[in-house]
């Protein structure tokens, strides 16, 4: 039996509690998966909303590779500088090209080479470019041999099972992010693409999807635009882990919630 190789993949990072459970976790994780690239997720990371400069080297000083985000992305000032400072922070590649910033990274980590690709729905979410498209474009241009990593940013879960399906055979590893939720549909499709359709969020356990429970609920019993803050207390990580051959097809797929 031939190598594998794991990527790790680590659902929306949010807020300090987000940012704590990574500082503290995702060192002794990478140990004991033996991970070779970790991915994470943190448009979420600045108060819930939006990443800045210090969220970015919380996260990449904590073992991170690389960052993805979504629709989020563009919460906080700076958000050009960001994108456009370092090409480890991606913003979905499927906005429109005078949008700041790149949705395709490539590098090398344990021995392999690694093409880190985010998209965004369009599902119950704004009408940006068509993520089908954009990920074909983007595929032409990858390095061959280089495993395929897909973070798909998106509220329908049928769009998520459309393009995982879509590129199954072509991407190694396909995790849906945004909903904040960690689903247990994990499954290697046909072609040997390993899926999951979210992988559920890094930050307060005692929340609505890590929002505080008492704000949220305000919210929805008077339905006032009642500001949304982050809950506070104890923090859990949520992410998947993908083992990879060295044929690029997914041989196991092991969800993660610490």
């Amino acid at each position: 039996m031939g190598s594998t190789f794991r990527v790790l993949m680590l659902g929306d990072v949010v807020g300090d509690s987000g940012l704590l459970a990574v500082t503290e976790r995702l060192p002794a994780l990478v140990r004991d998966t033996m991970a070779d690239l970790v991915v994470a997720n943190g448009e979420n990371a600045a108060g819930g909303f939006g990443m800045v400069s210090e969220n970015a080297d919380t996260l990449f000083t904590a073992g991170v590779h690389v960052l993805t985000s979504g629709n989020h992305i563009w919460e906080k000032k700076g958000a050009t500088e960001l994108l456009e400072g370092d090409p480890r922070i991606l913003r979905p590649a499927n906005y429109p090209a005078l949008a700041p910033g790149k949705g395709f990274f490539e590098l090398n980590k344990g021995g392999a080479r690694w093409a880190v690709i985010n998209l965004q729905g369009r599902e119950g979410m704004s009408p940006i470019d068509n993520p089908f498209a954009r990920a074909d474009e983007l595929l032409a241009g990858v390095t061959p041999g280089a495993f395929v990593v897909v973070d798909f940013h998106a509220e329908s879960f049928s769009e998520k099972e459309a393009l995982g399906l879509y590129l199954d055979g072509r991407a190694s590893a396909f995790a849906g992010t945004h909903t904040h939720v960690q689903t247990a549909d994990e499954r290697i499709l046909p072609k040997g693409t390993g899926y999951i359709g979210d992988l559920g969020m890094t930050g307060p356990v005692d929340s609505i999807i890590g929002v505080s429970v008492d704000s949220c609920l305000q919210r929805n019993l008077s339905q006032m635009p009642i500001k949304m803050e982050v809950a506070d207390g104890p923090s859990r990580l949520s992410g998947a882990l993908f083992e990879i051959g060295e044929d690029g097809r997914c041989v196991n797929i092991t969800r993660i919630l610490i």
